[in-house]
């Protein structure tokens, strides 16, 4: 997800999707400590997606 996708969501939206792939995260990494998964960079990617949601969030409250 790039950033401009995650400032055209609403609050709401941001937290639902920082949860759904919060939870997508600690799949994979349960599954990569169990056996190596086939692509290994999905997990970087969705630690810098969990943390582009976290920015814009962080961003919009300070503007409230």
């Amino acid at each position: 997800m790039k950033q401009k996708e995650v400032k055209e969501l609403s609050i709401d939206e941001l937290n639902e999707k920082l949860v759904s792939f919060k939870k997508e995260l600690s799949d994979l990494k349960m599954t990569h400590a169990i056996s190596p998964i086939e692509n290994p960079i999905q997990i970087k990617n969705l630690r810098r997606t969990i943390a582009r949601i976290n920015t814009e969030l962080t961003v919009r409250s300070i503007q409230e």
